[in-house]
């Protein structure tokens, strides 16, 4: 039963009127049910009695009495159960609570055996300070509940084949009426005469409490305390001004309403002491490397001392990198360094005295492991010796402690520990593991870890190369919950390579179905995975093993996990407020993945407002977009914009608004006092009065300064030349005209540019450029060259510059070595375009030097050169003195002359050659018998030969010719082969092309060789001869 408004009811047995025994087995709910988790013979009972108590009214009513008759165990279920629950029902429930009342939550289970409950909070601890357990851990009591005890609390019911659970969702309500309650109670205050404290006494309740304050009993006036101007009272505070010693006083606050009331005291102490510290002195602080120190300095006083360091008593520290000083006195060094090391001294003032304590600062060396263990493949009855060298600092001592497993080395004298290494002797498939050196200080520790596998040694296995591992299997999910679940499995063979680590991946069914993605590793020895979780999504995981071969192949996926919707985590990034017309606003963002939404229904809530305007947020909501547009804005003002996510369970955290700006237009107005400051002839400054922001209407770009010449100031006509432009970035005043032309008329206007487009000119503005030096004359030629004489043209320059004053001439003589003679000038008036120059000399070269000039001064110089002719009178004899003026080794013709006649003189000599070699070819028999010498010998028939002849020398013949062997000689004829004149018919030559027969008196010694025949040189030959 459920006797209102008073319980709890109490279940008692007839006659004897007693509480019925209550245990894990029996149990009273808090409406008043009775339930049994499992139901006994000894519960059978014809009359139990129900018996309702009001203690307030000091009653008792009783109920029909009930029969409960338990069946024997043939009628009823055999056997163990897993636990269910009988109160609440189902999965989940719902409970409210009021603040400030007291919370009971139930949870009541079936089962054989008797299960055990017990509570847990999802979202956070559960408030020790103010709960309790009851009814054999089956009721969860809280007292005075807060908004923070609303959330979901868990209650689990297990035995030893399952558990089960139930979670009820508590929701905390403020009640529309109720008793006064803290939001912060009066705190004790320590002051130094003439300091100021405040006392402050915040409650809420409805209606709302007043508040009275008392001291040391008597009840301050709200309105004014009676010669008392030290001590004020402002509704729920007191303001304590110049305190005095021996004011020290109980402050108690009383706040109370119809309902209830609350009341608190605060001690104010008065007290003037110097400073002490309470640190005690000459502490020694170490610390490793890189890692943060913190140096005390408790101190009391009063007034409150302040706290300064110093350290080596020489450098004051101050609140800045890398030292923090906290408000208790306390130094912190972030990171602590070598050079940090030293005496550190804290002093501790106030205006009655200073106090000051020493510490020392001790940063050591990290301790690293240098040399790590490597991972060993030993066959069984071998040794294996793991190293583990260690490096640290020198003033700590290390302690070597090496673990099998994680757990202690067996106690074997096979295993034998030295200073840096650990060996094994005679290792068994037992010795297998993982090994791990251990190096503590009393500062810090490292450690590294390898892996040992034994190996049978025999003809029958034959070890193998590491491979990639083979995948875990087995998934299992268990301590599901709604943001985390958490993952095992049991790794697959591992190849002769040790498990680096595992990668789990997660496959999002609800939203990217067949795309797996990274979730988290884990390291090789581990064998579990804490995996955080988004709301609405249907998870699948699996496992991949990673050893230094490579990936294994992913495990059989876990079953379907799925997470409950709830509102965004997070909102939209990336988001801007950009124009993109004069009277609109664009707001985009980055929109959010599906795994992101979190729900159903994801939307986005776009917030604007002009920036600076006293004016309210406005809104839309839009969903499948990633902008909003805003239209009938200003042009080109700020705008705060934010973008929140929202769906069908929720808002997402409040977004922090972001600055942007309405569209641009081309600005209103031009930019006015255009002032041209003239340098020089070529440059120009240019400055002008800004155009206002608001005439602006968009982003200022900068100033465009648009320029042309319009004439030279010595033309009456315009002669307008082509626009130039300059662009002056950013909100400049003034700007440069470089490139200018001396001597014009300049027109210029500017226009300022913003994102959007140019405004208008302003008025067109003249100015004229001072004269400069003019350019180069146009031309410069040479006429009428005569022995002592020649004339000179010139035009005028094509850029003037200015008004012309003149002409500069200089010429000079140049010799044949390219020395230049003295200089004449001569100066001509700027209407003069031509001069005859006299008295110069004959066949002299003279070099031409000839400029315009202005009032500024002289213009680039142009020059030319010439030749005075020969005198007639003077071309038979060459006198020394022309040559020196004239070098013809230098002229082309003279050079050309040369060559002609040296090709000539050598075609010559060719062709007499070649007939000298015809005419000494003549019958040598006639010439025999002409001048019958009786030195020459006749020809012997028997070897063909001839005797040697010699002739005067103008008829000397070639050495070497034949005659035939009838002693006859054939005329030359222009077309006869040279063959005829020999024996054979086969010329011989050698290299040089002469015959190989020679005239001689002697007789040949080779019959074959006098029969060998000979031919004349040819024309060719002759010539090869000749070269």
């Amino acid at each position: 039963i459920q006797p209102l408004p008073v319980h709890p009811a109490i279940i008692q047995k007839a006659r004897s009127v007693q509480r019925l025994p209550q245990n894990t087995r029996v149990s009273q709910a808090l409406n008043g049910d009775l339930y049994f988790s499992k139901v006994l013979l000894d519960d059978t009972r014809t009359t139990t009695s129900v018996y309702a108590r009001f203690p307030h009214t000091q009653t008792i009513q009783q109920k029909q009495p009930i029969t409960v008759k338990v069946l024997d165990s043939k009628y009823s279920p055999s056997g163990e159960r897993r636990p269910s629950f009988m109160a609440p029902l189902g999965q989940s429930s719902t409970q409210m609570a009021l603040r400030g009342g007291v919370l009971e939550l139930e949870c009541i289970a079936e089962g054989l055996p008797t299960p055990e409950v017990s509570w847990y909070k999802e979202s956070g601890d559960l408030p020790s300070s103010r709960m309790s357990f009851h009814n054999f851990q089956k009721t969860l009591k809280i007292a005075d509940v807060m908004e923070a005890d609303a959330g979901d609390y868990r209650c689990t019911a297990k035995n030893s084949l399952g558990s089960a659970h139930h979670t009820i969702k508590v929701n905390v309500k403020v009640p529309l009426q109720s008793a006064p309650f803290w939001i912060s109670a009066p705190r004790n205050l320590i002051l130094a005469p003439e300091e100021t404290g405040i006392l402050t006494c915040r409650v809420s309740g409805d209606p709302k409490p007043q508040i009275a304050w008392s001291v040391n009993g008597p009840v301050i006036p709200l309105i004014d305390s009676p010669k008392d101007t030290s001590r004020k009272v402002e509704d729920d505070t007191v303001i304590l001004s110049d305190v005095q010693t021996g004011s020290s006083a109980v402050y108690q606050c009383n706040a109370s309403n119809e309902f209830g009331y609350l009341l608190a005291n605060a001690f104010v102490n008065v007290l003037a002491e110097a400073p002490r510290v309470l640190t005690p002195p000459n502490n020694v602080y170490q610390v490793i490397t890189n890692n943060p120190a913190f140096l005390d300095c408790a101190s009391f006083g009063s007034p409150i001392p302040a706290i300064t360091w110093f350290k080596d008593s020489q450098t004051s520290i101050l609140n800045r990198d890398p030292y923090v000083i906290h408000n208790n006195g306390t130094l912190e060094i972030n990171v602590a360094q070598s050079l940090n090391s030293g005496k550190y001294t804290c002093i501790a003032s106030n205006n009655l005295g200073t106090r000051e304590n020493h510490v020392y600062l001790e940063v050591k060396e990290p301790t690293r492991i240098l040399a790590q263990p490597e991972y060993m493949v030993v066959q069984r009855n071998r040794k294996a010796v793991f190293e583990c060298k260690v490096k640290h600092d020198p003033t700590l001592i290390p302690t070597m402690n090496w673990l099998k497993d994680n757990g202690e080395l067996p106690d074997d004298e096979r295993f034998l520990v030295d200073t840096d290494s650990l060996t094994i002797n005679e290792v068994t498939e037992e010795d297998e593991g993982t090994y791990t050196c251990v190096m503590n200080t009393t500062l810090d520790q490292d450690s590294a870890s390898a892996m040992l596998t034994v190996v049978v040694s025999g003809t029958d296995t034959v070890f193998s190369s590491p491979e990639e591992p083979d995948p875990p299997t087995d998934l299992e999910l268990t301590d599901q919950r709604e943001r985390s679940v958490q993952l095992t499995w049991i790794p697959g063979d591992e190849h002769n390579s040790p498990t680096q680590k595992f990668l789990v991946q997660y496959e999002d069914l609800l939203h990217q179905a067949g795309v797996w993605h990274n979730l988290t590793e884990e390291e090789g020895t581990k064998t579990t995975a804490h995996l955080d979780l988004s709301p609405y999504a249907y998870y699948s995981f699996r496992v991949l093993a990673v050893n230094h071969v490579g990936y294994s192949q992913p495990s059989r996926p876990s079953r379907q996990y799925r997470t409950n919707p709830a509102a965004p985590d997070v909102n939209p990034t990336d988001v801007h407020g950009v124009g993109t017309e004069h009277n609109n606003l664009v707001i985009s963002w980055k929109e959010l993945t599906g795994l992101q939404s979190n729900g159903p229904g994801l939307q986005y809530k776009v917030n604007w407002r002009q920036k600076d305007v006293e004016e309210d947020w406005l809104s839309e909501t839009v969903a499948n977009t990633s902008k909003y547009v805003v239209s009938g804005t200003p042009t080109f003002v700020p705008y705060e914009v934010k973008v929140q996510a929202v769906n069908d369970y929720g808002n997402g955290p409040a977004p922090e608004a972001v600055v942007g700006y309405s569209g641009e237009d081309v600005p209103m107005s031009a930019p006015e006092s255009v002032q041209v400051l003239v340098q020089n002839g070529t440059l120009a400054e240019v400055h002008w009065e800004p155009v206002l922001t608001s005439m602006v209407r968009g982003r200022l770009q900068g100033y465009k300064v648009s320029y042309w010449r319009e004439r030279s100031l010595h033309q009456a006509e315009a002669q307008q030349e082509e626009q130039q432009v300059l662009l002056f970035s950013g909100n400049r005043t003034d700007g440069r005209l470089p490139g200018l032309k001396p001597y014009s008329l300049y027109t210029l206007n500017i226009r300022v540019v913003n994102g959007k487009g140019e405004g208008p000119p302003s008025p067109n503005h003249n100015f004229e450029t001072p004269e400069g030096v003019p350019g180069p004359p146009s031309f410069l030629r040479i006429k009428n060259t005569d022995m002592d004489s020649l004339t000179l043209e010139w035009g005028p320059p094509q850029d003037n510059n200015g008004r012309l004053t003149g002409y500069t001439l200089k010429y000079q003589p140049v010799n044949s070595s390219n020395e230049l003679g003295p200089v004449e000038e001569m100066m001509f008036p700027a209407n003069e375009t031509t001069v005859i120059l006299a008295d110069l000399k004959y066949s002299t070269r003279y070099k031409f030097y000839f400029n315009a000039k202005t009032i500024k001064g002289s213009g680039p110089t142009i020059t030319e050169e010439a030749v005075t002719i020969m005198d007639e009178g003077e071309k038979g004899r060459i006198p020394v003195d022309i040559y020196d003026q004239v070098d013809l080794a230098t002229q082309g013709w003279f050079i050309g002359l040369m060559c002609a006649i040296a090709l000539l003189i050598l075609v010559l000599l060719i062709i007499c050659f070649i007939k000298r070699n015809k005419g000494g070819k003549y019958p040598v028999k006639e010439k025999e018998d002409a001048h019958q010498d009786p030195e020459i010998q006749p020809m012997k028939d028997d070897d063909g030969t001839f005797g040697e002849y010699s002739d005067t020398e103008d008829h000397k013949p070639l050495k070497g010719s034949r005659t035939p062997s009838n002693g006859t000689v054939k005329r030359d004829d222009s077309d006869d082969s040279l063959v005829d004149y020999g024996e054979g018919g086969d010329g011989q030559f050698n290299e040089d092309g002469s015959f190989i027969g020679q005239y001689s008196g002697k007789k040949e010694k080779d019959t074959h060789e006098g029969n060998e025949s000979s031919e004349a040189p040819s024309p060719v030959n002759a010539m090869n001869s000749f070269v």
